[in-house]
Parts: C-alpha cells; structure tokens; sequence
C-alpha cells in the first residue's frame, strides 16, 4: 500500500513518486493550498495539496486530525526560507497528487502533538490514541532497541534463551504473590512468578550453563514511579562463574547498550561496600551524580550536653551526621522548615543546622539555633571535618541508625536536586558485600536479597551470628536507580538448610521448597547471576520520568488499567468453576 515510511524521505529521494500511510498530525490551510502533516511510527511528512489537483485538494480539504490517509505524490525540496531544521524530513516535501481516506476519525479527547498536556488518568484511559505520539513512539521503539542489544550480547557470550513457567507455586521473595486458582485442583493455587529464580537455578543443576531470558514477573506491591504490578526482567544465570565475572559481563553489556542506544560510554562502574554506600549516602542505591556525602560526628558529640546528639551518639544503634549544602546558607527559614517537614517524612523528629556566614569570625560568624548547646571548639571540629566554607550551610541528623540513614539520604538527594548540583549524563556503580539477613520488627530475619543467596561464610557461622553474616550479592546502580541486582547462589544442601533455619522456615521449607533441596543433592554446580529491570533500563535511556511512560500499557498506582476497566468482576459460573464463593460484602451504613 506505500511504497515508503514518511520519515525515511529526504532529499535523496527528490523527484521521486512516492506512496505514504499515516495519520493527520496537523492540517494547515494557507491561501488556498494545504499542507497536510502525516506521520507514522518513524516521523512526520509535509504533503502539500493546491488547487490544480482539484478532486484530492476537496478531500485534503475536508480531513481533519488523526484521520487515517493514503497519499500518492511527487518528492520536492521546500522552497527558501520554508526549511524545518527541527523536522528529520524538513528539507523535502510531498507534492500531493492522490489523496484517500481510508478512515475518519472523531476529535480526540486531547491533543496528540508536543504542546498536549493532558494528564495521566486521560492518557491511560485512551492509552491507544496516547501512543500514537511521536516521544512515546520513540520511547517504545528505543525499548525495542534495547532488548535487541540485550539479546544480541548476551547470545554472541553463548547464552540460550529459555522460557520458564509462569503458572508456578507462592515462593518468598518479599512481595505478595499474584494469585491463580486452579479448576482442576479444587481450593488449590497457582502463583504467577515474582521471578524465575527458582527455575533458572534448577536450569544450572541440568547443565544448561549459561541462560538468559526477557522475562515477564508479577508482584503485588505497593507502587511507586519506578514499579508495577508486571514487569519486565532481563534475567541472566551461568555456571562455573564467579562475582567478578558476572559483574564484568553485566557491565560490558550496560556499556554496550548505552553505547548502541544514545552513542554514550558509561565510563568505569566504581565498586563499594554496601556500608560504604551507607556511610556515604544513607542509601544503598547511591546517585553518584551528586557531590554530597554524610559525615560522621558521633565521635565529636558523645560529651556534649546536648541530649539530641549525645544520646545516639553513645547508642550502638544510633547515628550522628553531617550534611554540608555549598553555597546554601541564604536559604530561608520557611525553606528550612520544608526541609525539617520532608526528613520528617522518614522519621526524624527535626531538622538542626548552621549557616557559615564567616567562618573567620568564629561563633560570632555562624547562625543557628542549637550553637548555645554545643562547645565553639566541637562546632569547628565538625566544620572542619565536613569543609564547610563562608556562605554554606551544614544540616545534621541524630537518631536510630536507619531513621538517619532513611532521612539524611533522601535530604542529600533533595538538597542536590534543589541546589543544581546533580551532574548531567550518566554514573553508574556497584554496590557488593551486603548483608545477608535483616532484623524483622519481630526480632526473627529475613533475607536481604532472597534465601538463595550464597553466604560468604561457613553454615556453622552463619548459625552462630546471623547478623554478621555477608552475601556474595551485587547490585548495580545508575543514576540512583537499582538497575539490577544479583548474587552467587547456594549450591549445597547443607547450606541452603542452614539458611532456612536462620529464617525460621522449618516445615515450610520442606513443603515450598523440598524438590530445590532434593536437587541440591544431585550433583549442583556453583553458579550465579543477575536481573535487571528492562523498564527502569528503558526509562533511564529516554529520561523518562516513570516506567509507565516506557510501557505499551501500563497500570495505574493502584494496579489497575482503566482503559479496559480492570481488574472487574465475573460471571457466577466463572467462580463455580473456579470453586470460589464470594463474601458478601457489609451494606453501608446509612
């Protein structure tokens, strides 16, 4: 039906009779001639329809936006002074000699060019007509790009690409399972996969040494930018392969992928502890873009009066920081005051500071409130300590070490946004040697990562102090974003019993688990991996603002798509069936 796409024309092809599909972007009406701007999926084209073509200028006449045309015509340049640099076709344009409609369309509900600001709950609900836009057919194509690249790179390295199930049984892996009743089994379940991990490492033990899959994971979660109820992993697992080697592989491929992508290098991924990143950032997802950095001062503050600080700094459980914002002492206290309402968000219970006037007048150059609290020798101990120069101004944070972490994290990230400090580009990064269990509220534990992760200790040490146990696990950073994340994993009975004791799974593991542990017994290799969300990857590369905008369709933040009105309800026989009875639900009270 064409012979070319609109944005595959230039000035090669002038002179050229062309044929063209598309929709109407935008219809001009100057003096007597028409120009019709249609675009497809790979850009816009100029058709311009005069008189002379008397039966396709009536028809080109009465078109209006989003009706679907096809176009015969003559490939010309523009003539002087009508040249769209900003237009990949913005030299040539169609003379227009044929003209069908092969469809009209209504007005739609907003505009579909760059100057639309229709909001997200509109654009969901006519999600079809939203990704008729050029920037979301760009995202999507350069989606398309990048899992090409992906696959490209990782069956040039021998990887095979093989499907896992996605009808399988409730794992623990941190998140509520999608649920799937079975009609088959009565009162029985399916749970859709929160990953293949399970599957990929029994792939390991058949010999299947090097696999790689675009898989699709479900995760009942609560949601944020960067999640959604399904989602898109790039999931990748060898064996006979160290850390090393998996990070250096997931690395090239990064490296390759930007590269293809925007022709940017990534550069080297810096490598730190996870308590680096925590000592430094108060995060373990750090934006290396941003200079700020937390600064111990426990050590200065265990004498002073001054209870806020004294006190965790004399807890083993407390921490004490620093947080020096260059060039920010003329902030205003209503801005402070946002400032204190935004860490209290993650607990803090205030927000103390001091401005550095002039920091060569001593006491008398600085201004705060808490500085009657604290000796003038402590103060400039800290002031040294941090760099602070005149015009900066130094935050603190005082509290359990996880309210600190949590709050002083996030002001570092908003301080940096605030000041104009974030660094253009692109930083990535390496985050290793993290804890293989955290503390739950009920004092029992729980994986850091998932419970198959390899310890890098003994199972006898790990049952005698759980809590200073490490994890040969890995997570790999860009632009404050958790890219991906993976680990060595168990390859020993003994040990991966040893874990689900520490996790108090007992039976349970047995029950959910006792085919792995079977497994385990036959012969497993050492091996490891890595998964990496093709959707954050995606949304980094477009400098989109969330995954959803990288999404052919995408659900709301309360899980659901509102295009096709789901989740909804179902027919009667449907859950008799399924052998499923509802619960009535209480009357209102009126």
């Amino acid at each position: 039906m064409r012979s070319h796409y609109c944005g595959e024309l230039g000035t090669a092809d002038v002179g050229e009779q062309v044929e063209i599909c598309g929709w109407v972007h935008r219809r001009r009406d100057h003096g007597g001639v028409i120009f019709l701007d249609i675009r497809d999926r790979t850009g816009i084209l100029q058709v311009v329809f005069d008189p002379d073509t008397e039966a396709s200028f009536a028809l080109a006449d009465s078109v209006r936006n989003e009706f679907v045309l096809w176009a015969r015509g003559k490939v010309r340049p523009r003539p002087e002074g009508t040249i769209n640099p900003d237009m990949r076709t913005g030299e040539i344009e169609v003379l227009g000699l044929d003209l069908t409609v092969l469809n009209a369309a209504k007005t739609p509900p907003f505009q579909l060019d760059e100057y639309s600001d229709a909001g997200e709950d509109i654009r969901l609900r006519y999600r079809y007509l939203d990704l008729r836009r050029p920037e979301m057919q760009q995202r999507l194509q350069a989606r398309a790009k990048i899992t090409s690249e992906v696959r490209r790179y990782l069956e040039e390295d021998g990887y095979l690409d093989i499907e896992t199930p996605t009808l399988s049984r409730a794992t623990p892996e941190g998140a509520r399972d999608y649920l799937v009743p079975s009609r088959t089994h009565p009162g029985e379940f399916f749970a859709l996969p929160q990953s293949p991990q399970v599957y990929k490492q029994l792939l390991m033990m058949s010999g299947l040494d090097k696999y790689y899959q675009i898989a699709r994971c479900y995760r009942d979660e609560d949601l944020r930018a960067d999640r959604q109820p399904e989602f898109t992993q790039i999931d990748i697992e060898a064996s006979f392969i160290s850390q090393q080697q998996v990070m250096d592989m997931t690395e090239g491929m990064l490296k390759s992928v930007w590269r293809q992508t925007l022709d940017v290098d990534l550069g080297e991924f810096p490598v730190l502890s996870w308590d680096e990143a925590m000592r430094d950032f108060g995060i373990d997802r750090p934006d290396l873009r941003n200079p700020l950095r937390l600064v111990d001062i426990a050590d200065l503050m265990q004498a002073v009066d001054f209870k806020v600080f004294k006190g965790p700094a004399n807890d083993p459980q407390g921490r004490v920081v620093a947080l020096c914002a260059p060039n920010a002492a003329t902030l205003s206290r209503k801005v402070i005051d946002q400032y204190t309402e935004f860490v209290g968000r993650y607990g803090a219970r205030g927000l103390a500071y001091i401005k550095v006037n002039d920091l060569a007048a001593g006491a008398e150059g600085l201004q705060s409130p808490i500085l009657k609290f604290i000796p003038d020798e402590v103060t400039q101990a800290v002031l040294d300590r941090v760099g602070a120069q005149d015009g900066d101004i130094v935050f603190f944070g005082a509290d359990n070490r996880k309210v600190v972490n949590d709050s002083m994290g996030a002001l570092r990230n908003e301080l940096g946004a605030d000041l104009g400090l974030i660094e253009s580009g692109f930083r990535a990064c390496w985050v290793v040697d993290w804890p293989m269990f955290q503390r739950t509220r009920e004092g029992g534990f729980s994986a850091e990562h998932h419970p198959f992760t390899q310890p890098t200790c003994t199972p006898d040490e790990l049952k005698a102090d759980p809590e200073a146990a490490k994890a040969a696990a890995y997570d790999v950073v860009v632009n404050g974003y958790e890219l991906g994340g993976g680990s060595l994993r168990i390859h020993s009975e003994e040990m991966q019993s040893a874990v689900f004791d520490v996790l108090a799974m007992d039976d349970d593991a047995q029950s959910k688990f006792g085919f792995l542990l079977d497994a385990l017994q036959y012969g497993c290799p050492p091996h490891g991996g890595i998964a990496l969300g093709l959707d954050r990857l995606a949304m980094l590369i477009t400098e989109s603002q969330s995954i959803r905008e990288v999404i052919a369709f995408p659900k709301t933040q309360t899980a659901a798509c509102v295009m096709m009105a789901a989740p909804g309800a179902v027919e009667e026989q449907q859950l008799r069936d399924l052998h499923i009875r509802l619960r009535q639900q209480s009357a209102k009270a009126e």
